[in-house]
């Protein structure tokens, strides 16, 4: 068995439609996501939230300003045979700068998607649960 520590971002803006949220849709296996990726696997020593801010930007061309931590989230997969248990440790995150024409690679599509469509096109139970919790502080705040 291994273990996998990742960070990620929800990020949300204000706009003359309401409130946006960042989903995007993984090339490899085409489910709608929060971008996120592996802790220390681009720099040595890495923080969490160095991570997330790294990866919301490149997944999504987006840049966020971390405003709090959620409750982080565990889940197992496998991968070439090997059962892997992952924590994912997720930020509320306010729009900055960016376009979302400027993602990466690793991302098929990302989309801007009003607060009250996002649960449905979420493709996985984890990012279902964050996403509520994160739903409730962004209603809460603004």
């Amino acid at each position: 068995m291994k273990f996998e520590f990742s960070a990620g971002g929800i990020v949300y803006k204000k706009t003359g439609k309401g409130l946006e949220i960042l989903v995007a849709q993984h090339s490899q296996h085409h489910g709608w996501v929060f971008p996120k990726g592996l802790i220390g696997d681009y720099k040595e020593n890495e923080t969490k939230k160095e991570t997330a801010i790294r990866e919301v930007k490149e997944e999504t061309g987006v840049l966020g300003k971390i405003l709090q931590p959620l409750t982080p989230i565990t889940y197992w997969y496998v991968f070439e045979g090997q059962k892997i248990k992952k924590t994912v440790y997720y930020f509320l995150m306010e729009y900055i700068s960016g376009d979302i024409k400027d993602h990466d690679w690793e991302m098929e599509n990302v989309e801007w998607l009003l607060i009250d469509k996002v649960e449905k096109r979420l493709t996985y139970p984890s990012d279902k649960q964050v996403w509520k919790e994160a739903k409730q502080r962004i209603v809460n705040s603004v």
